[in-house]
């Protein structure tokens, strides 16, 4: 028998009574790379930004004799690793009074962890990845924790073949043997992230087939599905909603890519990560917690995460400061390097300036706070939240 439960800080300030530790799951670093291909499936969706995109792309062609290329170029969140880990540790430590466990995903790539091992506070973090899965004409993304530390490097380079692997081209069985091999593994935690968002657009009925038809061929692999803290309430309903058709316990996973810690944890009675997941797979018992800022409107704190990937940051190390050197494009010669060595004098075109000034005047009181109101989309957690107590 699964059982999950799901506290809301902000409405019982002594959730975590009673436990031994918070434990962050599912955060990202600078080692993490971003994908930019969603500016253009924006300008796609929103037909009166074609004209202005094509603007800019031919301008930047005739100025720098390099066309956009979303498909390659990509960003990475403000936070070093030790920077992240702090971050998150410090949220359960300040929030909760517990001791904190952080375990960081990030996409296809460990090495965050593996340069943790090295920082006292930090050497027993798990060696984790956000790990990319095609998946029809889709892909999910699967959090796949504590990695054995010796053969961690050896799986993070064949889960990369496989991720490489177009899902129609993959030998059959190819993708429930490496998931068989994980879960044969007692010490790992198999994660399935955001189930039910269509991160890939290929649209909403199709997403739901895809989910459905991955967890009745591979559930049994999978030990929890999340709720994601950078997600709606509508969305991780719908999340619950899956997880019990399938008899599967759902997870916090908070999705971090800025500076505000995750927005959910899980209490644990475990004192180490490892007994963590033995309460998560063979006790099946799962505490969510979400925390006070999952409660600000969904939109706001999007807008906040897209302030903190493009906001500069003077007191970050060398190459890390300008929002623009921490995005990457490919050069003239194809080979990717820091958009910031890539703009004409160093300096961004005016009308990229004037972009980023218009989105960065949205989180500037008093419009932040119109927006915020404007936004509050959530009255419908209250409701539920209050049908609950009835």
């Amino acid at each position: 028998m699964s059982l999950t439960s799901v506290s809301y800080l902000w409405r019982e300030p002594q959730a975590a009574k009673g436990f031994n530790y918070g434990v962050s799951l599912h955060s990202h670093t600078n080692q993490s790379k971003e994908t930019l291909d969603f500016i253009a499936e924006l300008s796609k969706e929103w037909g009166f930004l074609q004209p202005v995109m094509r603007w800019m792309e031919d301008r930047s062609h005739t100025r720098t004799g390099i066309r956009p290329d979303y498909a390659r170029s990509y960003w990475t969140p403000p936070l070093t690793p030790k920077l992240a880990f702090e971050l998150e540790r410090r949220q359960i430590e300040q929030q909760l009074n517990l001791p904190g466990m952080v375990s960081i995903t990030d996409h296809d790539d460990i090495q965050a962890p593996l340069l943790l091992r090295n920082v006292p506070s930090a050497r027993h973090i798990p060696v984790s990845v956000e790990w990319t899965v095609p998946y029809g004409n889709s892909a999910f993304h699967i959090g796949v924790h504590n990695l054995p530390s010796a053969s961690a490097a050896e799986w993070m380079e064949r889960l990369s073949a496989l991720t490489a692997i177009p899902a129609d081209e993959r030998r059959p069985g190819q993708l429930t043997e490496m998931l068989a091999e994980l879960d044969a593994m007692p010490g790992v935690l198999v994660i399935f992230n955001h189930p039910m968002w269509d991160l890939y657009r290929v649209g909403r009925d199709r997403h739901d087939v895809l989910v459905n038809d991955f967890l009745a061929q591979h559930g049994q692999y999978v030990h929890a599905l999340e709720l994601n803290g950078l997600r709606n309430w509508k969305e991780n309903r719908e999340v619950s909603t899956l997880a019990s058709k399938w008899n599967q316990l759902t997870i916090s996973g908070g999705d971090r890519h800025g500076v505000e810690p995750n927005a959910n944890v899980n209490l644990t009675h475990a004192t180490t990560f490892s007994e963590f997941v033995h309460e998560v797979r063979r006790e099946r018992r799962s505490h969510v917690l979400f925390m006070p800022q999952y409660a600000q409107p969904w939109k706001h704190r999007i807008l906040q995460s897209t302030l903190d990937a493009i906001r500069n940051n003077p007191e970050f190390p060398e190459g890390m400061k300008r929002w623009d050197e921490r995005v990457f494009h490919p050069g003239r010669n194809g080979e990717m390097a820091q958009l910031s060595t890539l703009w004409p004098n160093g300096h961004a075109p005016r009308i990229v300036s004037g972009v980023l000034a218009f989105v960065k005047l949205l989180g500037k009181a008093p419009v932040s706070g119109g927006l915020r109101l404007a936004w509050d989309e959530t009255s419908e957690m209250r409701a539920t939240l209050a049908e609950q107590d009835a």
